[in-house]
């Protein structure tokens, strides 16, 4: 009987050291669990927490417009800007420079014909480098060679004749001249009829032009870079020879 005890007490302890083996290693294998959580859980938390923090001071720079980024984009775009403004002026210039040349040009061409003509020069080109007389405007009157009825009626309403255009201009500093070119045929009928015509009254300003209706634009050129040539005013003015102009009004 003593035997069988035995056994049978040996038999249940090796049962119990079996369960609390199995116990143990659930247990350890719990707390291993539990620790690799933790160890995997904290630098994941600090990563974002850091990722967090950069992202704020990213915000917090851009919204003070410290990001050197930024501040590149922007000294960039100053710089464009500078460069535009620079050639923009440059342009400007060289606008002024060609105006200026294209006014001595024409000046020019006006005194080498007249010198190849043998006809004498007209009293604006002798006297203007002499006396630098200062105008208030010069009003050019674009006409044609058809428009003689308009050219009359002008001369009966507001553009004042002979004396009295003298003492306008002498005066007020006002110039009034009917503008006109020349014909394709040069010496024709029609320039002769606007020559008698200007030597009756005296109001023309003849222009190195041939006239056209396709040419009016660079009819109107001519005769502000000539206008400009023969007299220094303040205002150069181009009206119709169907306009009719308050000269006080414009004056004033």
């Amino acid at each position: 009987m003593s035997w069988k005890s035995r056994g049978v007490d040996s038999t249940s302890k090796s049962v119990v050291s079996r369960k609390l083996t199995l116990f143990l290693c659930i247990g350890c294998f719990c707390a291993g669990m539990l620790f690799t959580d933790k160890m995997w859980t904290m630098p994941e938390a600090e990563g974002i927490s850091r990722t967090t923090g950069m992202e704020d001071e990213r915000l917090k720079l851009v919204s003070e417009g410290c990001d050197p980024r930024l501040n590149d984009v922007k000294r960039a775009s100053k710089d464009a800007l500078g460069e535009v403004s620079k050639t923009h002026n440059t342009i400007q210039t060289l606008d002024k420079t060609i105006s200026n040349l294209e006014m001595e040009l024409a000046a020019a061409r006006v005194v080498q014909n007249s010198i190849l003509s043998g006809s004498p020069l007209s009293g604006d080109l002798i006297a203007e480098p002499i006396v630098k007389r200062k105008y208030l405007m010069v009003i050019g009157i674009n006409t044609a060679f058809s428009s003689r009825k308009r050219r009359d009626s002008v001369r009966a309403t507001w553009m004042p004749q002979v004396d009295k255009r003298k003492k306008l201009e002498e005066e007020k500093g006002i110039i009034v001249r009917f503008v006109i070119g020349h014909s394709a045929t040069s010496g024709g009928i029609l320039d002769r009829a606007i020559e008698a015509e200007d030597k009756k009254h005296g109001d023309f300003l003849r222009l190195e032009h041939v006239e056209g209706y396709l040419e009016l634009s660079a009819k109107t050129k001519i005769y502000f870079t000539t206008a400009v040539a023969l007299w220094d005013a303040d205002f150069y003015v181009k009206v119709d020879d169907d306009v009719h102009v308050n000269i006080a009004t414009l004056g004033a």
